[in-house]
């Protein structure tokens, strides 16, 4: 082969890479600049917080109501089902351990699970996680 031909076709898969890149971009954090305002309480029991605050922001998640425990940001994994967009996400507080987010954007509708695992303490060595539910509407 010679190398001219082995140039061009280099420079053209570098160029169909460079044009997909923007689309490739978008899918990665498809909720970002999402705002959702959220109920949420114990799995199966009626809400014990209203209003709190959802922030998708640069492909990181936030709960305004964890602030309070200690509990930051969070990388999102999200992807679009065509139908609605599914998430993950972790945050962790280094008093009150860790929560697992799943949840389900459709529309201008946000609902899913949070999975406490707690922070075990001297009186608990093993505690239980506590399943939660949220369920809200965009900003």
């Amino acid at each position: 082969m010679n190398s001219a031909w082995i140039m061009r076709v280099t420079a053209a898969t570098l160029g169909c890479a460079l044009l997909l890149l923007p689309a490739a971009a978008r899918s990665a954090a498809p909720l970002d600049g999402k705002v959702f305002v959220v109920d949420l309480g114990p799995k199966g029991k009626a809400a014990d917080e209203k209003d709190d605050v959802l922030t998708f922001r640069d492909g990181r998640f936030h709960s305004k109501f964890c602030d309070k425990y200690g509990f930051g940001t969070g990388t999102y994994e999200a992807t679009d089902d065509g139908a609605a967009v599914v998430f993950t996400t972790e945050t962790v507080s280094e008093s009150d351990g860790r929560l697992v987010w799943r949840g389900r954007v459709e529309g201008a509708t946000i609902e899913g699970t949070i999975v406490h695992h707690r922070k075990p303490s001297w009186f608990n060595r093993n505690p239980e996680p506590r399943e939660l539910w949220f369920r809200g509407r965009a900003k």
